[in-house]
């Protein structure tokens, strides 16, 4: 099967927002990516409750490293990086069927490095400047159904 979308989490540390977000990438057909290391085990109860009954169903691929993923997806595959320091709002995102969402892990975000090197791919999620960041399962949710709603499956 191809999937609609490729969701990427780069060192994901909290097992419930895991969770949840297989359980997102289950219910519209996207494909999820975890780039180690992970801040827990996937055999921990919490990944499991969040993600429910729905675990054994996902489409889950573990990597070693961004780098390795990025090689293997190959030339051509189209990446956004979703990141609070971008200037890009999410609105000028132009998804497509088969794109790449990367989110950074819930205490620091993506590597500065990542961004950096991708800066024309990175875009913001808008919020009031009073919040620092949105939880990791909800701006997940915000960019695969933006890119959904632009046609992206």
């Amino acid at each position: 099967m191809n999937p609609t979308l490729h969701v990427v989490l780069v060192e994901p540390e909290i097992p419930p927002n895991t969770g949840n977000v297989a359980r997102l990438c289950l219910a519209v057909g996207a494909r999820l990516h975890l780039v180690g290391p992970l801040g827990f085990s996937l055999d921990e109860k919490a990944l499991h409750r969040a993600g429910m009954d729905y675990w054994k169903e996902c489409d889950v691929r573990l990597w070693d490293s961004f780098e390795t993923l990025r090689a293997e997806a190959g030339e051509g595959s189209r990446f956004w990086f979703f990141t609070t320091k971008a200037k890009r709002g999410l609105w000028e995102g132009e998804f497509q069927k088969g794109d790449w969402l990367v989110f950074g892990r819930e205490s620091k975000g993506l590597p500065e490095s990542l961004l950096h090197a991708n800066a024309e791919s990175c875009l913001r999620i808008p919020m009031r400047s009073e919040a620092r960041s949105l939880n990791l399962a909800t701006s997940v949710g915000i960019g695969v159904f933006e890119a959904l709603r632009q046609g992206a499956y």
